[in-house]
């Protein structure tokens, strides 16, 4: 499957209900194929608290869309060039962090939409472009449905939510609930009453707009709560915690039967 079929599959599963994915702070492609294989709809390939680079992550896209999961990339912030590279080596959409305000918002689509969108930097001898064998009048058109996805996580993008929510163009809203928290007073404590209430406001302001909502969740419980109250775009995880819970677990079924065999 292409990446523009990738996408519009992924932009379809979304409208019919939530669609699951992990973060990713590996660098191993075998890590993000394993996943898609598993069915997962999406992964976030982590630029921002992760070890990766342009140049690992584009690795990791194509092991990404072998298992045919589309591959979202997390810049480590607006920046024009990341924006652009990102999406040159072929990511199905950029998700980008600490937007606090409309401008903010304008600026991502821009760095992230080709004209008349957005003025993103024009190169068709990239990867996106299946390096230049691509028709370039339908690459510079596909190229705009790559996924535009903004992280609201703290009390400055609370206070400009509306105006944030009036700008044209924003895909998936993504609340970050350990920011979040941070901005609140209540570091890391995401299941404070203040956090569900900040985070509530948020998706019933997004919800309001018609824009589709997710957010970062690490039980099942927080999971099926927050998709009751309407959020699609659900990130469970973290690849390396998946492994590392699905490890403890095993081990924890090799003690009892050690107990059991004495």
């Amino acid at each position: 499957m292409g990446m523009t079929e990738l996408i519009r599959h992924f932009r379809q599963r979304m409208a019919e209900g939530p669609v699951f994915g992990p973060f990713s702070k590996s660098s191993d492609p075998a890590i993000v194929e394993t996943l898609g294989h598993a069915g997962f709809d999406f992964i976030i390939l982590d630029m921002e608290h992760g070890p990766n680079s342009v140049e690992t992550v584009e690795d990791l896209i194509r092991a990404a869309q072998i298992a045919q999961m589309a591959p979202i990339v997390r810049i480590p912030s607006g920046d024009y060039e990341i924006i652009g590279k990102a999406l040159d080596v072929g990511a199905a959409g950029v998700q980008v962090p600490q937007i606090s305000s409309a401008q903010d918002v304008q600026t991502a689509i821009e760095h992230a939409r080709f004209a008349p969108l957005g003025m993103r930097g024009v190169c068709r001898y990239v990867r996106a472009a299946e390096y230049s064998s691509m028709d370039k009048t339908e690459y510079f058109r596909c190229a705009n449905e790559a996924l535009l996805i903004i992280q609201i996580e703290g009390q400055a993008a609370l206070d400009n939510l509306d105006e944030i929510l009036a700008v044209d163009g924003i895909d998936i809203v993504f609340v970050g609930p350990y920011d979040l928290s941070q901005s609140l007073g209540v570091p890391g404590e995401v299941e404070h009453p203040l956090v569900v209430e900040k985070m509530r406001q948020i998706v019933e302001a997004c919800l309001d707009k018609s824009v589709f909502v997710g957010n970062f969740t690490e039980t099942l419980v927080q999971t099926q709560m927050w998709v009751k109250q309407g959020l699609r775009y659900m990130s469970y995880s973290v690849d390396v915690g998946i492994l590392y819970e699905a490890g403890k677990a095993l081990l924890s079924d090799f003690d009892r039967m050690r107990n059991h065999s004495e």
